[in-house]
């Protein structure tokens, strides 16, 4: 990923989709203050002015309009929803979808597809055959249920997208180096997601705690799923050790932001 710099605004960028307007946000570069300080792109603990104001500004530093974004009630599910031209502003300035979705696809134009996190793993969708986006929010339990693998699925059913013609982007996440969790949710993994074993360590001082790279599986889960090694570039960059750029829902708890994935055809 490419960490860039526009008029004090901090955002990261996917090398891999250099021809497609997208970004994942950091916190730097807002006008949100305390606890939200500075970027924060959600109706947290944060005025409505202030949040449109630093949607305003970072979609203006990417070349989309703000009032084109879509986002959804993030649930930690499998669920996903299509975008059309009607669900612009949905979100932002428009109730958005009751029940609540984690991955969102589209292949209409100006559709500012838009997802958060503050640890989560964020999957960003590019098919550049069938011009769709589609951006997914998968936090631990969106991993479990392989939300990555069914993104791609619904993506073949809604554009006919290929999974090797697709690009994917792993924006930064909480790292093995910090998601820490008990074995009920290691058990969780061992369950639902086979050969993940690699990516799951046990913790050497706490017992019974264990270490999971989120990063990794997901990019198994999208290798799975048919997606080309080549064109998945995975971030690798933790949220919680990186807290100067992140908002850490681990190192901050509730009293935090939120950043947000975008992208657009």
């Amino acid at each position: 990923m490419i960490l860039n710099e526009n008029n004090g605004i901090k955002y990261f960028t996917f090398e891999k989709m250099n021809n497609i307007k997208h970004c994942f946000s950091t916190r730097v570069g807002g006008v949100s203050e305390g606890c939200c300080k500075s970027l924060n792109l959600a109706f947290r603990q944060d005025s409505r002015e202030n949040v449109i104001e630093n949607y305003r500004r970072i979609c203006s530093v990417i070349g989309v309009d703000y009032k084109n974004t879509f986002w959804t009630r993030q649930v930690h599910t499998d669920r996903i929803v299509r975008a059309y031209e009607p669900d612009r502003g949905k979100g932002l300035f428009y109730d958005r979808q009751d029940e609540g979705y984690d991955a969102l696809i589209t292949n209409a134009k100006d559709v500012v597809l838009t997802g958060f996190s503050a640890d989560c793993v964020l999957i960003f969708f590019y098919d550049p055959v069938n011009e769709a986006v589609g951006i997914a929010h998968s936090g631990w339990r969106g991993t479990v249920l392989k939300i990555g693998a069914k993104t791609v699925e619904a993506m073949g059913r809604e554009f006919g997208t290929l999974p090797r013609d697709l690009i994917c982007g792993i924006a930064p996440a909480i790292g093995k180096c910090c998601f820490q969790v008990d074995k009920p949710v290691a058990d969780e993994f061992h369950a639902n997601i086979a050969n993940c074993g690699e990516f799951i360590g046990k913790d050497d001082i706490c017992e019974g705690k264990y270490y999971i790279d989120l990063h990794s599986i997901n990019e198994m889960i999208l290798l799975n799923a048919g997606v080309k090694k080549e064109n998945i570039e995975n971030s690798r960059i933790c949220t919680k050790c990186n807290s100067d750029l992140f908002f850490s829902h681990r190192l901050m708890g509730n009293e935090r932001g939120s950043m947000a994935g975008m992208i657009s055809l």
